[in-house]
């Protein structure tokens, strides 16, 4: 448990938007005066209007979150921005234990919030008529086939016919919930017999671009055109004239879903209402209010505050881009972090969740398999010391630390991933009730690069590694070949600072091509493999060894001794013998030797000593009685 308060999960899409910062904001300030933790879910979904690609891997965490860690969970369906993925968030929910509270759209089987949109469209329009006496009113609508469309169409037909004005007042345009259709918007209904007095927008993007439009042609608003808007975005009351709208509430819709989930939680009946009305703003667009140009000089000053901030900000986000181009590994990159991220908002700690496989290799290692559903802390930053440190895996069961004190915690939870893979996920807890902004956004879109990166990296590192080895590495026995054993040995030469005894050997097997001729070349293979095998446990003494070729086998050994030596022979003879009592084979493995302990500074040349050693070990191999070939 991350403490003993109840914490609610919440599951939702672009927490970053404008709109859904300030819900954030609303459903942390209740949280508080509830004592509840809450535990935001969030996906970047679609980045800019095209680009969907990053999320194909971004909604795979779902899968590795266990819903019985959560007291209840608030589901916030409208944000998800790609099809299909509300649908899999909500089957996901489906499986939980516990109560589930669907706040902007409707889910059978979940308790729901419900927006009572028609009566704010019939709100303003009856605003229009009764107190504005307008008579030619038009309606911009979203996309037709939109349910909220629908539903806001629907009621304004609904109050012109009951005030006995054609349903579809001074015309009906089908736009886009977006700012791409004022042009044409206002093209259509400056275009009808007569010109609308008034013109009610379904949302107020729509009625910024339309009123835009206005401005540009010089007709002026509230004077010639009145222009009205819904959901009463901070974009609508920052644009000149503020546009005359309604909103959601969003600190009701935190306190009912909250007080909600805490009742059924509890096993307490619900009683209030699930509706929630919305509230109008009767502002400058319909003539209601006059322009406070004081206040309006502060705004235009606070939006160029904001604006030197984003430029800062930016040029963090590009410092840090250029710094994490050169990380090299994990340690590189909290350090990185620690020093750049300054740009998102005051934060208290941030921890980067990577996925394991069943080794325990994480997901940025080459040698990483497959996700086991645990997952390792890779960045720790913890500002305040409120979490027990650990280096243990998380249990899908247990994604949030473990907290030293029982104060309510705002933790916000997205996926680390690359349009390839999914590498964990990011843990942040900011200072205030505020959440971050998209700068963070850009941070965790930049890790995911770094840890692709680091990825793509050690595996051509390893795979360079490997064909290194190749390259100096026997194929049959494993040891190193002659270049290998040349390059070891004079690196080991050349290193020394003084006068060192060395010892060279050469080791031949005897017999082999009877073993081929006798056995086959398949036992002579395993005839070689039994003498490399027998040569390398012998050399636990910093020696170098390697097959030469064939039958033949090379030893260097810096710094050594005649006892080393004496040592070395003596288990060589040993091993040899071992073998050939334990195998039941129809030969008997033969090794003849030849040493050479010499005086060599790092001027030394190898190839003299071996020189003398093959000498040596040739003069045994003759002198033994009824030697084969």
């Amino acid at each position: 448990m991350i403490n003993s308060l109840k914490t609610i999960a919440m599951f939702g899409c672009a927490f970053t938007s404008r709109y859904r910062q300030k819900l954030c904001f609303s459903f942390n300030k209740v949280a508080e005066e509830l004592g509840v933790n809450m535990v935001y879910f969030n996906a970047l979904g679609k980045i800019g209007n095209k680009n969907a690609q990053y999320g194909d891997y971004e909604f795979d965490l779902i899968d590795y979150i266990d819903l019985d860690q959560f007291d209840g969970i608030v589901f916030d369906g409208e944000g998800y921005n790609l099809e299909g993925m509300a649908e899999k968030v909500i089957k996901k929910l489906r499986q939980a234990n516990c109560p589930v509270v669907s706040i902007s759209s409707y889910v059978e089987g979940f308790d729901n919030i419900e927006f009572d949109d028609a009566q704010g469209i019939r709100i303003i329009t009856e605003h229009l008529i009764d107190v504005h006496h307008f008579k030619r009113i038009g309606f911009m609508s979203g996309y037709l086939t939109h349910p909220d469309a629908v539903v806001r169409l629907k009621v304004f037909r609904e109050v012109m016919k009951e005030r006995g004005m054609p349903e579809d007042g001074a015309g009906v345009f089908e736009g886009d919930f977006w700012f791409h259709k004022g042009e044409e918007a206002a093209d259509f209904f400056l275009s009808q017999p007569e010109k609308p007095e008034a013109i009610v927008c379904a949302n107020d993007y729509m009625a910024i671009s339309l009123a835009t439009v206005f401005k540009q042609r010089d007709i002026k608003i509230p004077e010639d055109i009145v222009v009205t808007g819904f959901d009463g975005t901070l974009e609508g009351q920052e644009f000149l004239p503020h546009i005359t709208s309604a909103t959601r509430e969003r600190i009701d819709i935190a306190q009912k879903a909250l007080k909600l989930l805490i009742a059924r939680i509890e096993g307490r009946e619900f009683t209030e209402p699930m509706r929630i009305l919305p509230k109008p703003i009767y502002t400058q667009s319909c003539g209601c209010k006059k322009l406070d140009y004081r206040r309006e000089a502060e705004n235009i000053n606070h939006v160029y505050e904001m604006n030197r901030h984003f430029s800062c900000n930016l040029y963090d986000a590009e410092s840090a881009m250029l710094k994490l181009n050169k990380v090299s590994d994990l340690d590189d990159i909290e350090a990185v972090f620690e020093e750049c991220s300054v740009n998102f908002g005051e934060f208290d700690t941030f921890l980067l969740m990577m996925h394991t496989d069943r080794d325990g290799r994480m997901s940025c290692d080459s040698d990483y398999i497959c996700p086991s559903g645990k997952f390792r802390p890779a960045l720790w930053v913890d500002k305040k010391n409120e979490y027990v440190r650990t280096d243990e895996l998380f249990e899908r069961s247990k994604m949030l630390p473990d907290a030293k004190s029982d104060r309510p915690h705002f933790y916000y939870i997205m996926s680390t991933h690359c349009a390839e893979r999914m590498f964990g996920y990011a843990l942040v807890e900011m200072s205030a009730s505020d959440i971050f902004n998209e700068f963070y956004n850009v941070w965790l879109l930049n890790l995911a690069l770094t840890l692709e990166t680091l990825l793509k990296n050690d595996r051509i590192n390893k795979l360079i590694g490997t064909l290194e080895d190749l390259s100096i590495r026997d194929g049959l026995t494993g040891m190193l070949n002659r270049r290998g054993f040349d390059e070891l040995s004079r690196e080991s030469i050349r290193s020394f600072e003084k006068m060192q005894t060395v010892c060279t050997m050469v080791i031949d097997m005897d017999g082999l091509k009877h073993i081929n001729d006798a056995y086959g070349h398949y036992e002579g293979d395993r005839a070689i493999k039994a003498a490399a095998n027998i040569i390398t446990k012998c050399c636990d003494n910093g020696e170098i060894c390697a097959r030469a070729g064939g039958d033949e086998f090379y030893i260097f050994a810096p710094v050594y001794s005649q006892d080393k030596l004496d040592r070395f022979f003596e288990r060589l003879n040993g091993f040899t013998e071992n073998y050939n009592n334990s195998y039941n084979k129809p030969y008997s493995l033969s090794l003849s030797y030849g040493a050479l302990l010499a005086e060599c500074d790092n001027k030394g040349r190898i190839e003299d000593f071996l020189t003398i050693s093959d000498s040596r070990m040739y003069e045994q191999k003759m002198s033994k009685p009824n030697r084969r070939k």
